[in-house]
């Protein structure tokens, strides 16, 4: 008796996970990271030749601004995760609450910045004071600036949220948003730990 051979198809391999964002996206933040690291080269050569200078520089600083950006950062950063939660979910209005929280929360970082710098001309830390100083302000200024496009984009976001622009199906314009914030986020750890909280 003839017995059938059936060829045996080999299964298909396992779908990739699909990338979160944009990857315009992904692209700018890879350069934001190359551009942070040219900043940085900046910091270790500065302090390479200055090192007294370094190690003086971090207890000159307003120490509790540096945290308090910090807290507002990651506090910012996890009410967007918490809002793409609830968008995935179906559930708007929460969605809504947590990018308004999101938003609010992240503005605080420019006016903490601003009250910052007031304290520093009241004690003598204009960007010209010292090299310490200089590279301080050369580094989070430009922070600064990121960070600011990131809270425009929030803006931008929120207008959306509240046309019921995102979906569980398609939440890539929030996730992008996110995923720059996260970002601004680590960077921002990094400056906080060469200039606030400098090993001495």
């Amino acid at each position: 008796m003839a017995i059938a051979s059936e060829q045996i198809q080999p299964a298909d391999p396992p779908a990739a996970p699909e990338r979160p964002g944009f990857t315009g996206m992904w692209v700018g933040i890879s350069l934001e990271f190359f551009e942070f690291t040219v900043f940085f080269a900046v910091y270790f050569a500065a302090r390479l030749r200055n090192p007294q200078a370094f190690r003086d520089g971090a207890q000159r600083l307003w120490g509790t601004a540096g945290l308090l950006i910090t807290l507002v950062m990651v506090t910012s950063g996890y009410f967007l995760t918490r809002s793409i939660h609830a968008v995935r979910q179906g559930r708007q209005a929460a969605a809504r609450v947590w990018i308004c929280a999101a938003l609010a929360t992240a503005v605080g970082y420019p006016v903490m910045k601003l009250l910052e710098i007031g304290w520093n001309h009241a004690h003598g830390l204009g960007a010209r004071a010292d090299i310490f100083v200089t590279v301080y302000y050369y580094l989070t200024i430009n922070h600064l600036v990121h960070a600011s496009w990131g809270i425009l984009g929030m803006c931008w976001v929120t207008v959306r949220m509240f046309l019921n622009a995102y979906e569980p199906e398609d939440l890539r314009g929030l996730e992008s948003l996110a995923i720059y914030w996260h970002a601004t986020d680590i960077v921002w750890l990094m400056l906080f730990s060469f200039f606030y909280a400098f090993v001495r």
